[in-house]
């Protein structure tokens, strides 16, 4: 009876320990460079991009860290096709420095297995708002000037020894 304790904790043990598949080692690699880019780990980053697309995935991501913040980061799915490919799905919140209005950007990920090292093979815009990754935003300016963030000043002392009266230094005589 021991032994059959003792033999089934260490199946369920080894079954614990088992080693991600490819589809999941993807996965791993992909939540590790979104994390990275979040960041700023450049470095990092460009390692993990096809040597094929580096170059416009850097033309792309120019912006960020400068121009363009991003605030976060969250893996919202993917789908795999076959045992080396996979799609990730990202959404992105982000933030233009000179706007500092938060956008949200879903982006669509496709990593490719070359000799067991998951390379991003490209990304692209699904939904959301353009210009987190290079694509030509038109920004209008406003019309006229921006009037100031603030409430109107209200004084409830008057200029006669502290009633509540008109400010603008008028004052009733009967």
């Amino acid at each position: 009876m021991r032994r059959s304790l003792a033999s089934a904790a260490l199946v369920l043990l080894s079954a614990c320990a088992m080693p991600p598949t490819g589809v999941q080692r993807g996965q791993q690699t992909a939540q590790e460079f979104n994390m990275d880019s979040r960041f700023g780990r450049s470095e990092v980053v460009l390692s993990r991009v096809d040597p094929d697309e580096r170059e416009e995935y850097t033309a792309h991501h120019k912006a960020w860290g400068a121009l363009v913040r991003v605030a976060d980061i969250e893996m919202a799915g993917m789908k795999p096709h076959g045992d080396a490919d996979v799609d990730i799905f990202v959404h992105v919140a982000w933030y233009r420095m000179n706007e500092q209005e938060l956008h949200q950007t879903t982006l669509k990920q496709h990593w490719h297995s070359k000799t067991d090292a998951w390379m991003l093979s490209s990304e692209s815009r699904l939904d959301g708002d353009p210009g987190l990754i290079g694509e030509p935003v038109l920004q209008q300016e406003p019309d006229g000037p921006r009037m100031p963030a603030q409430f109107p000043t209200i004084h409830l002392g008057g200029s006669g020894g502290g009633g509540a009266g008109p400010s603008d230094g008028s004052s009733s005589s009967d």
